[in-house]
């Protein structure tokens, strides 16, 4: 089956085609990825309603970009599939209303995606993974561990109490005054800075649940560096290895109680799969390759491309949802926030919208 997918949940303007075959194997047609960061920049951070206008300006071009570079016309497609939810509102609004035009003209199945469900399934794209595996997401807005039990069968087993992974990243990068996206720049500072130098707080080390806190580290490095303002450059490389060095330790130890949660209820995971930005980031893909070596399971994560939000996870899962026959109406609803787990609630203490997405 052929799929269009459409992404606008936040700052990527993305569309693909992907083909599944009959045997469950996947192809990547097209993928068009038009990221706005430069219209973000001067503001430190994703503005959504510059986002949403941004959408609509370059969705339909994007659109016929992918179909293009497929060579598939409208007609061949099996299904249209948007990312309905969780994300920016306005975004998530003009991806939807553009699948339901071309389906309606079409004549096409409409599948409306879980942003969160796209990231799961993505290794299943590019590697024969078998359920059940453990899922790592780590992004700007979501940080969880996820039991990945089948295809629209989710158990959370572990979620952020209050920032994300990623929004940590970038709010510490702010502080430091280091360009945005703030990720990739403080990896990259932190690449020649002394991780010993600052003994930050390791949060919820040791803890019996799953979960994440980052708020306090934040606090912890600007508390530290507006003592010793003004920063030297080497200053600031020390803070963000510090901090990083901070992530790690608690992020090691959160997965191996989430993977012992996992063993716990489903048995042996396939893998430890991780997705969302700070997947790229390659300290903390070495600090997963050891908790997955500990855990004897092996670490899946996919190509950096797939990872970052994009238009072919988003037709990957409309294609494994159209395979179960799993499609939606035109009255689907664009959701701001939205779940995994249907069943999971927001741990004591929750506090960040942009994490319970």
């Amino acid at each position: 089956m052929l799929v269009l997918g459409i992404e606008t949940t936040c700052d990527e303007t993305a569309a693909a085609v992907v083909e599944r075959q009959r045997d469950g194997s996947g192809k990547i047609l097209s993928n068009i990825v038009r990221s706005q960061t430069d219209e973000h920049a001067r503001f430190g951070g994703v503005v959504p309603e510059i986002a949403a206008r941004a959408h609509v300006d370059l969705l339909d071009g994007i659109v016929g970009q992918a179909m293009k570079d497929a060579n598939v016309g409208f007609a061949q497609l099996s299904a249209v599939a948007a990312a309905a939810g969780p994300g920016l509102i306005g975004g998530v609004i003009v991806g939807l209303t553009t699948a339901k035009a071309i389906a309606m003209v079409h004549d096409t199945p409409l599948i409306a995606v879980n942003h969160l469900e796209a990231h799961a399934l993505t290794p299943r794209l590019t590697c024969a993974l078998a359920f059940p595996y453990c899922l790592f997401l780590a992004s700007g807005g979501h940080t969880q561990i996820v039991a990945v039990v089948g295809v629209g069968k989710y158990v959370r087993l572990g979620t952020t109490v209050d920032d994300a992974m990623g929004e940590a990243f970038d709010k510490v990068a702010k502080m430091l005054s280091l360009p945005y996206p703030g990720g990739p720049e403080v990896e990259r500072a932190a690449a020649s800075g002394d991780a010993k130098r600052f003994a930050f707080p390791r949060p919820m080390l040791g803890r019996p649940d799953a979960n994440f806190s980052l708020s306090g580290l934040k606090t912890a490095v600007r508390n530290e560096a507006s003592r010793m303002t003004p920063l030297e450059p080497q200053d600031v490389s020390d803070l963000c290895a510090s901090f990083q060095a901070a992530v790690l330790e608690s992020t090691a130890d959160r997965l191996s109680v989430g993977l012992r949660l996992f063993h716990e209820q489903f048995g042996p995971p396939r893998a430890l799969v991780a997705a969302g930005g700070v997947a790229a980031n390659h300290a903390i893909r070495g600090a997963l390759q050891d908790v997955a070596a500990k855990a004897q399971t092996t670490l899946i994560i996919p190509p950096p491309a797939l990872c970052t939000d994009n238009g072919a996870m988003i037709a990957w899962a409309g294609a494994e949802r159209m395979a179960l026959g799993l499609t939606d109406t035109m009255d689907a609803p664009p959701r701001a926030r939205w779940l995994l787990d249907a069943n999971a609630a927001a741990p004591a203490g929750f506090a960040n919208t942009r994490a319970g997405f």
